[in-house]
């Protein structure tokens, strides 16, 4: 991977971070619009941590194919905006149409829906998604990879995966507790 020049498990240990990093920016991005569109508070997600899964996987997945991009602002730009938008059409479409008509998110019944899509994606989430890209491309990355540089590589480890690992508890706690 071009992304970052470590070995595999630095790579792994920085996707991480960036994983839990969009996920929790995603999830106060969430909080702070539905409470300007519905005037209140409202808890997102399926887990009980203040993380998005979405924009986690969203963030690595701008941040894996964007990256090759970087002497370009406007090439990460379009990148990022058409990542975002595909995997935000193709979650929002399976979620629908495989698991009885399930939506976590309706564009249809939000403010500020331009280009509206099905409900699944519209110019709003894009252009936010996008620009999210580039600060991810220039900011987010370079600074997970000087915290890299800066710390041994156990702790780094140790800091890197324990994200992923409190993600996944969360996921499933979450799932046995809907289940009870």
């Amino acid at each position: 991977m071009d992304l970052l020049n470590f070995r595999e498990i630095d790579n792994l240990c920085c996707l991480s971070l960036l994983f839990a990093g969009g996920g929790i920016a995603g999830w106060i991005y969430e909080m702070i619009f539905y409470r300007i569109n519905d005037g209140m508070f409202v808890q997102r997600g399926q887990g009980l941590g203040p993380w998005l899964p979405i924009y986690g996987f969203g963030s690595v997945f701008i941040c894996l194919l964007a990256m090759r991009f970087r002497k370009s602002p406007v090439a990460v730009f379009l990148v990022s905006a058409a990542v975002s938008g595909i995997l935000e059409f193709l979650t929002g479409w399976v979620l629908f149409h495989c698991f009885g008509g399930l939506r976590l998110w309706d564009y249809n019944t939000e403010i500020w829906n331009w280009g509206n899509i099905g409900g699944y994606i519209c110019l709003r989430s894009i252009l936010l998604f996008a620009f999210a890209g580039v600060f991810l491309v220039y900011i987010a990355v370079p600074t997970v990879q000087k915290l890299a540089g800066m710390i041994p590589g156990p702790l780094f480890h140790l800091i890197g995966f324990v994200p992923g690992v409190l993600f996944l508890i969360d996921i499933a706690g979450g799932y046995i507790l809907r289940i009870w």
